[in-house]
Parts: structure tokens; C-alpha cells; sequence
């Protein structure tokens, strides 16, 4: 009896102690051992697929390499070529231009189109399903659809008279246009369903109190609105930036860089480069050199955030 009555209440403590959320030694290292035991595969394949070829690209960045067979250590020519030849230039240009077109047109119709949809409650989910649709579709299907609607012998040009025999692909001028907002059609939409989610976790009562205060709907957007979604606009500003400086399948399907490198990037560049031309170490230069924009791009970005800057 003795036993059982000092057994008892030092039983109900470990009890206690495991029920208030303390782990007990050996459940503590089983759990660490088992959580390792799932990732490890998922280590395993992020260190083949991604970690592996990236040492790979470095190593080949500073190489004469073909593609296959030996490659011959070169150090910093592949760099100096590429910092000296107007074509890498005018392509870096072209990234620039895009991006600057993604920051401003996609983002103020996702901005736009989230923000008069949060205004109304009726036929919502279709809307935004329609929207949505574009993005969820293949990147070559919406290209053949939009070299189609864009031909000019049969396209919408016939059906519009001042577009008529208009090559928006084959013009210069027009062409790097025509392909951003091919690619636009497909990019907003996703943008309209972010803000959107974004907006929906907005108080209402502010909008309200704004209402009272006799604010217009603009004074909402600008003084409410955009305050509340700061973190997501910021977030998927830094992600246009990235991938405006990785683009590459739309242009490659629609005009492979042409004509005469007017819709030409750094992707399709090192495509080029790499494939065509046998030059993969001269690529792998330009791919480390965009993996480097993208880092510091990345610090910016994270530095923004961590001072609370206001944009």
C-alpha cells in the first residue's frame, strides 16, 4: 500500500508533464529520428536535381566547354566575352524592358480587377475561375491560340480594319510588345486571384469607418486597400522580377528571339548559346551571372522587409 500511494502521484506528474505538451526524453528523439527519416529522401533528391548541377554550372561557367566530353579551364574569358558582346547587352535591355512591363501593366490589372470583384458578392467564384483559367492552361497551347488570333493573313486583323496585314511577330518594334502581352493574358489572372485572397482577410469595419468618414472608392483602395495587402503586393512584385529575368518559353515559342534578336533575352540567349552554337560553358557564365542578379535581387528584397520600409 505504501508503495502504491508514492507511486501514484509521481505517475500522475509524468502524466502531467507529458499531457502539458513536454516531451519525454525517449518520445523526443524518436520523433527527431523520424522526422529525419522523411526527409532525408526529399535531401536526397533537392541535392541531385538542384544542388549537384548548380556546383556543376559554376565549375562550367569558368570553362570552354561544348556541352560533352572534357572541358578546358579558362577562368574569367567566358565573363569577359559576355560583358563585352552587344548582343548579351541588348538582351539584358530586353529583361529590363520586360520586367518594367510586368511590374506596372499585370500588377495594376490584378489590382484592379481583385479590387472590384471584393466589391461585389454575387457570381465571385466564377469570375475569379474565369480569370484563373489562363494560367492553369499550357504555355504552347496559349501561344498557338495567340500566334492564330495575331496572324496577319486571317487573324484578328482581317475582322479590324486598321489591323489589317499588321505582323505584330514580325515587326521589330512590335514584336517583344505582342509576345508580353501574350504572356500578360496568361499572368494577370493569377495576380487578380492573390490580391483577392489578400483583400478578403481586409477588416470590413476599416472600409466601413472609411465609409462614415465620407471616403470615395479610391480613397479606400489607396489609404486601405493597399496597406492591408503590402506583404503579398511586395512578395509577388519580387517573384515578377525573378521570373521576368528567366523568361524564356513564350518568346522561344512564338518568335525564338527574333526578328533579328528584337524579342531576344537572356534565356533564349543562352538557349542559343548552348545548343546551337556548342558553347555551354559561355551559357553556364550567363546562368551564374542571373543566379547572382536573382540573390541580390532576393537580399533587397528581405532587407525591405525586415526594416518595415514603406512602398
Amino acid at each position: 500500500m505504501t508503495f502504491r500511494l508514492v507511486d501514484a502521484p509521481a505517475r500522475r506528474g509524468q502524466d502531467a508533464k507529458a499531457a502539458d505538451g513536454v516531451p519525454v526524453p525517449g518520445k523526443h528523439r524518436w520523433r527527431w529520428l523520424r522526422s529525419w527519416v522523411f526527409m532525408v529522401p526529399l535531401l536526397a533528391v533537392n541535392l541531385l536535381v538542384i544542388v549537384v548541377p548548380s556546383l556543376e554550372a559554376v565549375y562550367y561557367a569558368f570553362t570552354n566547354w561544348t556541352g560533352y566530353g572534357s572541358a578546358k579551364f579558362t577562368g574569367f574569358a567566358n565573363f569577359r566575352m559576355m560583358f563585352t558582346s552587344g548582343e548579351f547587352w541588348q538582351a539584358c535591355l530586353h529583361n529590363v524592358l520586360w520586367t518594367i512591363f510586368f511590374l506596372i501593366v499585370p500588377m495594376a490589372m490584378g489590382l484592379a480587377g481583385a479590387f472590384m470583384l471584393s466589391r461585389i458578392t454575387r457570381f465571385r467564384a466564377l469570375f475569379r475561375t474565369l480569370y484563373f483559367i489562363p494560367y492553369v492552361m499550357a504555355t504552347v497551347v496559349s501561344s498557338i491560340i495567340w500566334e492564330n488570333l495575331l496572324n496577319p493573313n486571317g487573324g484578328i486583323g482581317s475582322a479590324i480594319g486598321f489591323l489589317a496585314n499588321v505582323s505584330f511577330f514580325g515587326n521589330q518594334k512590335l514584336a517583344l510588345p505582342s509576345v508580353a502581352f501574350v504572356n500578360n493574358w496568361q499572368w494577370w489572372g493569377f495576380l487578380v486571384v492573390m490580391f483577392l485572397a489578400a483583400m478578403q482577410g481586409t477588416n470590413p469595419m476599416l472600409y466601413e469607418a472609411a465609409q462614415i468618414d465620407g471616403a470615395r472608392t479610391w480613397g479606400q483602395f489607396w489609404h486601405i486597400t493597399l496597406p492591408s495587402i503590402r506583404p503579398v503586393l511586395m512578395f509577388l512584385a519580387l517573384m515578377t522580377i525573378i521570373w521576368s529575368f528567366l523568361v524564356f518559353d513564350y518568346i522561344y515559342i512564338i518568335t525564338q528571339g527574333g526578328p533579328n534578336n528584337a524579342t531576344q533575352v537572356v534565356g533564349t540567349l543562352m538557349y542559343t548559346e548552348a545548343f546551337s552554337d556548342q558553347a555551354a560553358g559561355y551559357a553556364s557564365a550567363m546562368g551564374l551571372f542571373l543566379g547572382v542578379l536573382a540573390i541580390i535581387v532576393v537580399i533587397i528584397y528581405t532587407r525591405i522587409r525586415r526594416r518595415g520600409w514603406n512602398i
